[in-house]
């Protein structure tokens, strides 16, 4: 398979033509010396196009880094220092980028979005949350209702704690909206829909009081590990469609990497980010709040623009 192959690959189902408000330029970001032409043996999975993701690509031999945060966002950007530093990698080492921002969200094969949606097992699944004049969420709701203890169990793998937890809506939830990553401003979406939750990446400061005086729940799980879903699901379908072997037995990981043996056949091997794990970790503040009818810990990063310098998370 060669890269114009692959990508040919990915946009049978990302279909990012469906798209065009995306200030992201998906699809091929960064060829490689020869895209009709080399046969693409290793292709590695991460969430961002960060300097820590391309050279554990490079480390791995990878031939294709695909992520969901690239490094070309609609407008001219000088390359220089970081930007240059991570364009200068790839290029040398021959290693071609892939990026799929909103397709990802929103994609209800492998999207960020339906793919939570999934893991929770929500029915009655609808397309939520209009943005730049596309849908790029889901709701649905439980066949039972859960708590938001219960919730947060099944939503986050591997001990994950949410940044934030507001629970100021009903003791059962049954109807959730979900938007991953950077979609606080969309609470007032979710309060249209009279959902009993919210689900999404980051808050700011004014959707406290806005989630309070409305009485609905909001979990804010962090703009990265709301968006590791997707990229894990592309990797699971090349998986499936290619028969490939799976070497690591992990549930939830930030970064993969695929090895392609031949044009149908290919082995895995999988990797984790620790630098994002140990900064994720240390960045927890646990503040303890009233709310309406009990105590209830809120987990809030401390700014979440410290974690983006620290690790690279979407700029």
């Amino acid at each position: 398979m060669t890269l114009l192959e692959l990508c040919k690959y990915f946009d049978s189902f990302l279909h990012i033509d469906d798209f065009p408000s995306d200030p992201s330029d998906n699809g091929l970001q960064v060829q490689n010396r020869d895209p009709a032409g080399k046969q693409i043996k290793k292709v590695a999975f991460a969430v961002d196009a960060c300097q820590e993701s391309i050279d554990k690509a490079i480390a791995e031999n990878a031939d294709v880094l695909f992520v969901h945060h690239g490094l070309f966002w609609g407008h001219s950007v000088p390359v220089t220092k970081n930007h240059y530093n991570r364009l200068s990698s790839l290029i040398k080492n021959d290693v071609a980028l892939f990026a799929c921002h909103i397709p990802l969200d929103a994609s209800k094969i492998v999207g960020n979005n339906y793919g939570l949606a999934f893991r929770l097992g929500l029915e009655n699944l609808q397309d939520f949350g209009l943005w730049r004049g596309m849908d790029i969420g889901v709701k649905g709701e439980f066949k039972t209702p859960l708590s938001i203890e219960e919730i947060c169990k099944k939503l986050f793998k591997n001990d994950e704690k949410p940044n934030i937890i507001l629970d100021f809506g009903n003791e059962k939830i049954k109807t959730v909206a979900i938007i991953s990553g950077g979609a606080g401003d969309d609470l007032e979406q979710a309060i249209a829909e009279n959902v009993d939750l919210y689900i999404t990446g980051e808050l700011g400061h004014e959707q406290f009081h806005l989630a309070k005086e409305n009485e609905i729940s909001v979990i804010a799980g962090g703009h990265y590990n709301t968006e590791t879903v997707g990229v894990s699901l592309v990797m699971e379908k090349l998986m499936q469609e290619t028969n490939i072997h799976l070497r690591a037995d992990v549930d939830h990981v930030p970064i993969m990497s695929v090895l392609c043996q031949s044009r149908r056949t290919l082995d895995i091997e999988i990797f984790e980010s620790e630098t994002v794990k140990k900064y994720l970790r240390q960045c927890e503040i646990r503040i303890a709040v009233a709310v309406a009818r009990r105590q209830c810990l809120i987990r809030r990063a401390d700014r979440v623009g410290f974690i983006r310098r620290k690790v690279g998370v979407f700029h």
